[in-house]
């Protein structure tokens, strides 16, 4: 970063009220003293990471079939007393298809921490 007295270059944003007022909370959350300084911060050290909202839907949706069929089978399960072996295989089936996104996801989540 540039030392403090070589600082004469202006950068100028525009922002909606709603994003200026999210930038404000986040900037009084920080503790930092100077608002230059934080959003510096911010643009040098912050991070951004890239998530597709449809694969994040295809994995919620997956995810609620799972818990549809687990109901399913929990009911059947206290009134027959029996759990089919086509019921198991199927829940392992959905669970192998998000292992792959849900694996990515963590992936990009753990490149914040460094």
């Amino acid at each position: 970063m540039m030392k403090k007295d070589n600082r004469e270059r202006v950068l100028q944003v525009r922002l909606s009220q709603e994003e200026f007022d999210a930038i404000e909370r986040k900037y009084k959350n920080s503790g930092m003293k100077s608002k230059s300084a934080f959003v510096r911060a911010m643009i040098f050290e912050g991070h951004l990471v890239y998530f597709n909202e449809n694969e994040l839907k295809e994995i919620h949706r997956l995810m609620n079939n799972i818990a549809g069929n687990i109901n399913q089978i929990a009911l059947r399960a206290n009134s027959t007393g029996n759990i089919y072996e086509n019921d198991l295989a199927d829940i392992k089936e959905m669970l192998n298809k998000i292992w792959q996104p849900l694996l990515y996801f963590q992936s990009q989540l753990l490149r914040l921490k460094r």
